[in-house]
């Protein structure tokens, strides 16, 4: 019954902010890395995990671990999130394929950086870990997609990694079909 609940509040976010979404459920396995594109604000955060309700999935996250404190901790670690230290020499690929091995289903969901510009400033390559994470595990790297300018979002493919280069391009032309600009070095 909470699950239904869940689906309705996520298909009534859907409805009330005028987007809509496309998911061919095949494409999802028990163990993956979700990306999204295009991250243009905040609402985007909003739509994922709504979009997470409906598919049913239960995601994990990395957050910074400042954020880990006082009545936060327990609502970031009921949302699935994992507490990073930026600061730490520790290495996240080989925590992440502990925890991909250690659990019979794990969705890891991440927004590469460089996804949001400041205002004013030229967006930058992407940054890479989710494709080491996702080569690491043996798992498939999930495509979401949030276009602002038609209001569409989704999972629109997955890849699974080989070489970095060319799964970068592969990413890059899989989201210019959905009009996203993916920039890569």
């Amino acid at each position: 019954m909470m699950t239904n609940m869940r689906k309705i509040l996520g298909k009534s976010i859907f409805k009330a902010t005028g987007w809509e979404y496309k998911v061919d459920p095949s494409i999802l396995e028990k163990k993956q890395v979700i990306i999204g594109f295009e991250h243009t604000s905040n609402l985007d955060t909003i739509l994922s995990l709504a979009l997470f309700e409906i598919l049913e999935l239960k995601i994990h996250t990395l957050i910074k671990k400042e954020l880990f404190k006082g009545p936060l901790k327990p609502i970031l670690e009921r949302l699935g999130g994992i507490p990073v230290d930026r600061k730490a020499n520790k290495d996240i690929v080989t925590q992440m394929v502990e925890l991909f091995n250690q659990n019979d289903s794990f969705n890891l969901v991440i927004a590469p950086e460089a996804t949001r510009a400041k205002d004013g400033e030229e967006r930058k390559p992407i940054r890479t870990g989710f494709w080491h994470i996702a080569k690491a595990a043996n798992v498939p790297i999930i495509l979401m997609y949030a276009n602002a300018r038609t209001k569409q979002g989704g999972i629109l493919g997955k890849i699974y990694p080989t070489d970095l280069q060319q799964d970068l391009e592969k990413i890059k032309a899989l989201y210019a079909e959905y009009d996203i600009d993916v920039k890569i070095n």
